[in-house]
């Protein structure tokens, strides 16, 4: 698997993960995910918070801006949350087991 693959993979939870400590802008989001390189541009972002906003794991609120038009901020639902944290769960026994096949443990 490209590496590409498994970042677009966990990119929406890294999404979700982000808005559990409160709204975020998406240019915000963006900047955040790729200065990590969970995704690969600006882009990237906004398809993804449109399918999460449609699938009804995040909403959205308009607020003004001091630098310009209104800005458009994205909050974790609570189908979001639970979404996430399934995912969570999910993730650190993935986690666990790549980790103990790389690293050769409790293989004979």
């Amino acid at each position: 698997m490209a590496m590409g693959q498994l970042r677009r993979g966990v990119a929406e939870y890294c999404v979700l993960a982000l808005l559990k400590a409160g709204e975020g802008y998406g240019f915000d989001l963006a900047r955040t995910l790729s200065e990590t390189g969970i995704i690969a541009s600006e882009g990237t972002i906004y398809p993804l918070l449109s399918r999460l906003r449609r699938e009804g794991m995040v909403t959205t609120v308009w607020r003004e801006s001091e630098l310009g038009p209104k800005r458009r901020y994205y909050l974790l639902t609570d189908p979001g949350q639970r979404v996430l944290q399934q995912f969570i769960i999910t993730w650190e026994s993935f986690r666990d087991t790549v980790d103990g096949i790389l690293h050769n443990e409790g293989h004979s």
